[in-house]
């Protein structure tokens, strides 16, 4: 009688789900995880506004360029000349686009505008137009605006931007920036209002919109400016709480203040 082999009978193996065994449906269902995972990361926004003050109204904040100055200037004082003793001796004039020298002395008995700003300063464009406008509104009235160029390639490419969007009034040509650093200027735009008298009556560290151009102006304006005349100062607006100027500000006031 020929040997048998024993009889064994093995149960067949049946799969969680299906052919798929448990490790296979916790690997693929860790995948799935993990995929969505990856697609919430790469699709939320790096920011989150929902929260953020003036959401609701958002407008163009200074571009900034370095730390504020330990010292900045001070309403109420004098305004810098448009000149800077360099460490030879020699001094450094700001100049038109022409090359033809601007002083600051020769503005006395005038309202002056000092706006520093370049052509590639995406909050500085926010604002020309309204620097064109005010500046041919308010010319007749005793307003002169010295919009000042800092550090561009050369006169010729800021003056092919001027004549582009038809920009008549000042431009100055700071090439090396020691008129803005003489302003105490850390952003762009600066802008610096300056009386008759040639005192600084307010510094604003951020682009103005029409309203707020209007207040800071009127509020310079010479005593006896053209027909329209000059405001009350009973009712003259406050250059401090003027419109995007809040003196609570930190980009509205350009640095600390020298003690008095």
């Amino acid at each position: 009688m020929t040997d048998r082999p024993d009889f064994t009978h093995k149960r067949e193996r049946h799969g969680v789900i299906g052919p798929f065994s448990g490790r296979q449906l916790v690997f693929a269902f860790a995948a799935v995880i993990v995929a969505g995972i990856v697609l919430v990361g790469i699709t939320t926004p790096l920011g989150n506004t929902a929260n953020a003050p003036g959401a609701a109204d958002p407008r163009p904040t200074a571009y900034i360029l370095s730390s504020p100055p330990p010292i900045g200037l001070k309403v109420g004082a004098s305004a810098p000349e448009f000149s800077v003793t360099n460490d030879d001796g020699s001094t450094y004039q700001l100049t038109d686009l022409d090359g033809k020298p601007i002083r600051l002395d020769d503005l006395r008995g005038k309202a002056v505008w000092v706006n520093f700003w370049t052509t590639w300063c995406p909050p500085c464009q926010s604002e020309v137009p309204i620097l064109r406008d005010m500046s041919e509104r308010y010319r007749d009235r005793g307003l002169e605006l010295v919009a000042i160029s800092v550090q561009e390639t050369s006169p010729a490419d800021v003056a092919s931007y001027a004549a582009r969007y038809g920009l008549g009034y000042t431009i100055g040509f700071d090439g090396s920036g020691k008129i803005f650093h003489a302003y105490k200027g850390f952003g762009l735009p600066t802008q610096v209002f300056i009386d008759e008298n040639g005192v600084i009556a307010s510094i604003v560290g951020a682009p103005l919109d029409e309203a707020g151009a209007i207040a800071q102006i009127e509020a310079i304006l010479p005593k006896g400016a053209g027909a329209s005349g000059s405001p009350n100062p009973s009712t003259a607006p406050n250059p401090s709480t003027a419109p995007n100027a809040p003196a609570h500000d930190p980009i509205a006031t350009l640095a600390p203040t020298a003690a008095p």
